[in-house]
């Protein structure tokens, strides 16, 4: 459930990343309240923002489901409910329009038919928050994924070496396949991490630089290669989920028409071959 939310938190990113910029090259003029609407929507970047920090939100709660169910197995069998997966999911959908809204959206207004900062973000408080949203939150998802990850490690390792000196018998298909799609769905979320930090490092360090002193910084090259580096972590995730989850290959080929078509004609004849 929690991986399907995260893909299509990417995919979501993905298509408004197109959408934002495919308008910022059409260079859309807004006027009227339709033009407000996409002002604040698509040309300042919101939504799309949106979609990324609802990404990274669910990238923490994954990482911290993953942790209870292989690091305090007996508890999170016990007191882990669905309602609270679900209720996890939906926060990270709805927590970042909620405090988007509350920092942008009333600081834009459109004038001359074109989309304006009426709120320049240059007070002590205004840099504390700037420094907030890049270098703390940073920091914070680095520290979860090192200390959760490398406890899931440890113990997935410390129970195979158990289970192995002590187990007298072999393992059935049922618990070697359990334990291929858990070790599976370890290994990609530590891939999905690692690319997080990497492709999220240069922006955020010079974000950070920004609030410091933003007249030091070259916003030109230096801002679209950052942000060029970082919207790739997003446009990569989907890939890697298709590429390591069959479910999630599945879904995706079942958007294209072509592929649809095709697989169920093989199901179809399957089911005339072995049905008859």
């Amino acid at each position: 459930m929690l991986v399907f939310n995260q893909n299509a938190l990417d995919i979501f990113s993905c298509l408004f990343l197109v959408i934002t910029y495919i308008a910022k090259l059409c260079k859309i003029h807004p006027s009227g309240s339709l033009g407000y609407l996409v002002c604040i929507t698509i040309l300042r970047e919101n939504v799309l923002y949106c979609g990324i920090m609802g990404s990274i939100i669910s990238l923490a709660v994954i990482t911290v489901e993953r942790y209870l169910k292989v690091v305090h197995a007996v508890w999170s069998k016990n007191k882990l409910r669905n309602w609270m997966i679900y209720s996890a999911a939906a926060f990270s959908w709805i927590s970042p329009v909620v405090y988007i809204t509350a920092m942008n959206f009333c600081t834009i207004t459109v004038m001359d038919d074109d989309c304006y900062e009426t709120i320049l973000w240059k007070t002590p408080v205004a840099q504390v928050q700037g420094i907030w949203t890049s270098v703390l939150i940073y920091l914070i998802m680095m520290l979860l994924f090192v200390f959760c990850y490398g406890r899931i490690l440890t113990t997935v390792r410390h129970r195979a070496n158990m289970m192995a000196v002590h187990s007298g018998r072999r393992p059935s298909s049922a618990e070697i396949q359990s334990r291929q799609i858990q070790s599976n769905i370890i290994k990609t979320m530590i891939l999905v991490c690692a690319l997080y930090a990497v492709t999220w490092m240069p922006y955020n360090i010079l974000y950070f630089l920004m609030n410091l002193d933003i007249n030091s910084i070259p916003l030109d090259n230096g801002y679209c290669s950052v942000l060029f580096i970082s919207f790739f972590y997003i446009c990569a995730n989907p890939f890697i989920y298709a590429a390591k989850f069959d479910p999630v290959m599945r879904v995706l080929l079942g958007l294209i028409p072509g592929k649809k078509t095709t697989q169920e004609a093989k199901e179809s004849v399957h089911c005339s071959n072995t049905c008859v």
